[in-house]
């Protein structure tokens, strides 16, 4: 019998149909996922500091200062949660969650306008007038430190204060992310707190210290006693050789931790005196070696005039 050929006419047809179908089955499949963050998007520590260079980074010293505009804003709303500031930080007590910032926010702008670094004794609170002093007790191991509230955060249900990487390195738990703390606001007028008179402006993020030392402008900076021929290293006198002296207690730490990385042990901030200068230097210098020694060091930081004072 002929055939009449129409199956092979269908067949096209056919495969046509099936191709239809197969492309409305892949534009029906949900969309691929979403490529995950980078890396530099997530939060990290900075390069570890040695237990001696955290030790020397002292804590924030409550001082009178007027509540600014920047980061007081009453009330405010973060995430769809409206949040009301607490009209004065006496008789703040609270117990709960801290947990610590670093590098993804280093050098950004804080609540206030200043500038977060992770190696200055601050911290973010929700509630607290900005700024405010807290003391901070990890329930864990007893350490305590007091910083500087200047930032809003932390923004979890469970989480108390959120402090910078140093404070808690100082406080123990850098290595955990989050501690059981206790916080207590300190204020300047507290019975045995010590009171700075010196400003403390936002500074550039980790400036290296030949630019911290532009920051005290030459005709500001104190006379100091230069060395005399009669008088060198070698004799009874402590000798030091003088880097540098900031009105900004923040500068000179900053200063002191750059250099104490070359020179370990031998950089020390001189703040007893009452002009309101805080004075880097190296030093005691015990003879002539010791002094060209230190000199060869600050000139690789391009430190090449710094001064040789008497204790």
């Amino acid at each position: 019998m002929r055939s009449t050929g129409r199956p092979r006419r269908l067949a096209p047809l056919l495969a046509l149909l099936l191709h239809a179908l197969l492309l409305a089955a892949c534009s029906s499949r949900a969309p691929a996922p979403e490529p995950a963050a980078p890396r530099g998007d997530i939060d990290s520590a900075p390069q570890a500091l040695k237990e001696h260079q955290v030790a020397a980074i002292p804590d924030a010293v409550p001082r009178h200062e007027v509540r600014t505009r920047a980061g007081n804003a009453n009330p405010y709303t973060v995430l769809g949660k409206t949040y009301h500031l607490l009209p004065d930080s006496r008789g703040y007590r609270e117990v709960g969650v801290a947990s610590w910032y670093g590098m993804k926010f280093h050098g950004r702008p804080t609540a206030n306008g200043e500038r977060y670094d992770v190696f200055g004794m601050t911290a973010a609170h929700r509630t607290l007038p900005i700024p405010s002093y807290v003391r901070v007790t990890n329930l864990a191991n007893g350490r305590s430190v007091v910083v500087r509230v200047n930032d809003r955060g932390p923004f979890h249900d469970n989480r108390i204060i959120d402090l910078s990487w140093v404070a808690a390195r100082k406080l123990g738990f850098a290595d955990r992310g989050t501690a059981r703390v206790e916080v207590v606001a300190v204020h300047a007028d507290d019975p045995g707190t010590p009171v700075l008179q010196y400003a403390q402006p936002a500074a550039p993020a980790s400036p290296a210290p030949q630019q911290q030392a532009a920051a005290t402008p030459a005709s500001a900076a104190p006379a100091e006693a230069a060395a005399s021929p009669d008088d060198a290293p070698g004799t009874r006198r402590s000798w030091y050789l003088q880097v540098g002296a900031y009105r900004d207690y923040t500068v000179a730490q900053r200063v002191h931790l750059e250099l104490d990385a070359d020179l370990p042990g031998q950089v020390s901030i001189d703040s007893a005196r009452d002009d309101g200068f805080h004075r880097v230097r190296v030093g005691p210098l015990g003879d002539d070696s010791s002094l060209q020694r230190v000199r060869a060091v600050l000139a690789t930081r391009q430190i090449s005039s710094p001064m040789l004072v008497r204790d």
